[in-house]
């Protein structure tokens, strides 16, 4: 027997479940959602701090993926999901955030600007463990390196990288930390 949503899930009070995305979940959300809405958040930043030894990198040649650390502000997008569906998504996105006893990202209930409606409401966004192992703070020419040789299991950290930068430039976000580090990445090798 299921439990409420409501009773255990964090939902907003207008009855939804809001998930705050900054990186991959844009592209690649991996969940169904009543809506999309174009989203600010305030008190963290967009930025190349994990170092990822599976999903872009391997223990050999780290890559890097983003988290949200502290400081700042965010612009991305939040995916409103129905509260009956809530508890598949958490339990989905737990997964994929956090591989195994690698907790990198500690999910939190933030206040996020949905910008289509000028409102706010309480969004799951998963931000940095600082105190992880995983946790760095390179400078753009370190993580250019990394990203450029990062290869892991959900395909290359350039990749990564350069999606992100082309759904955040379709909707309307400048990142100029993440244009620097692009702008930084050596030729791709010729396949």
């Amino acid at each position: 027997m299921s439990s409420p949503p409501a009773a255990n899930h964090p939902l907003d009070p207008d009855g939804h479940l809001y998930v705050f995305a900054y990186g991959s979940l844009i592209w690649r959300p991996g969940f169904a959602h009543a809506a999309m809405h174009p989203a600010l958040l305030r008190g963290f930043h967009r930025r190349f701090c994990i170092w990822s030894r599976y999903y872009r990198g391997s223990p050999e040649a780290p890559g890097l993926v983003l988290g949200l650390d502290r400081g700042g502000a965010c612009r991305g997008v939040a995916f409103r999901v129905p509260a009956a569906a809530a508890p598949a998504v958490l339990d989905y996105l737990d997964a994929r955030e956090n591989i195994g006893d690698e907790i990198v990202y500690a999910r939190r209930l933030l206040p996020v600007r949905l910008l289509d409606e000028d409102r706010l409401v309480r969004a799951v966004a998963y931000v940095v463990d600082r105190g992880t192992a995983h946790y760095c703070r390179p400078a753009a020419e370190e993580a250019a390196r990394a990203i450029a040789r990062g290869m892991g299991q959900a395909g290359a950290n350039r990749d990564y990288l350069l999606n992100t930068l082309s759904h955040l430039r379709a909707l309307g976000v400048q990142d100029a930390g993440l244009d620097r580090i692009a702008a930084l990445l050596p030729p791709a090798e010729a396949g």
